[in-house]
């Protein structure tokens, strides 16, 4: 299964989520890519803002009519920027975190955001490929910290092969694909983390993998629990 690979793009907006919202409101039936040369109100989780530089790449995925389970895209997503930093470094140490960063080199480069309405999915995408922002909670860094990097257009472009590549196996063969690809790449996994959960409740254990639904499995003194939303720190 492919998808057609059509873009929209912009050289300022608000946000490329926003604007996959307002099209899918519009009667926009997808799938689209919504590119933005310059975002002036990005965001990532828990409506945290995301720079966007010039040189950077910003781009929303909009899909209609998801199947229930969806939220396992970020997963084909974050395995999709891992290929596609991989494509232009490919001897960069590329890693993903749960749940849905990709990180090189131990710091972040890409975030992603899915956010959803009725009959529509946005899969917000964004990766400091000439610049990173300082000062964060969790370390960041840029492609160009290993290469030269790409115009966002060259690596918008490849992104979009590899998020179809990845889609495509999830529709055929379901998540265990996605699942085994992830955990090739996961960062952490058998070390110690500190998971804070969406109720600001903060956990220590072991980071086992994630199960069939991809919840984070964190091994607390011998005791395995799902954790199904939240966020890791090493």
């Amino acid at each position: 299964m492919t998808l057609p690979d059509r873009l929209i793009r912009h050289a300022e907006i608000d946000s490329t989520n926003s604007e996959a919202r307002r099209l899918a409101e519009a009667g926009e039936r997808g799938p689209v890519w919504i590119m933005a040369d310059r975002q002036t109100a990005g965001r990532g989780r828990r409506g945290r803002a995301w720079e966007t530089a010039a040189g950077n790449l910003a781009a929303t995925l909009l899909l209609t009519s998801p199947p229930p389970d969806f939220a396992q895209l970020s997963f084909a997503a974050a395995l999709a920027v891992a290929d596609t930093a991989a494509h232009f470094a490919p001897t960069a140490p590329i890693t993903v975190k749960w749940p849905n960063d990709v990180l090189a080199g131990g710091r972040k480069l890409a975030g992603i955001l899915l956010e959803s309405g009725p009959g529509w999915l946005a899969v917000g995408i964004g990766i400091n490929l000439a610049h990173f922002p300082t000062g964060t909670e969790f370390p960041a860094t840029a492609l160009a910290e290993f290469v030269t990097p790409p115009s966002p257009q060259d690596a918008r472009a490849v992104l979009a092969a590899r998020f179809a590549h990845w889609y495509g196996a999830w529709m055929t063969e379901g998540f265990e694909t996605l699942r085994a690809a992830w955990l090739a790449r996961a960062d952490g996994l058998g070390a110690p983390i500190r998971a804070r959960l969406a109720s600001h409740e903060t956990r220590h254990g072991v980071f086992e993998g994630i199960d069939g639904s991809g919840a984070l499995l964190l091994n607390e003194q011998g005791r395995v629990t799902a954790i199904a939303a939240g966020e890791v720190f090493f």
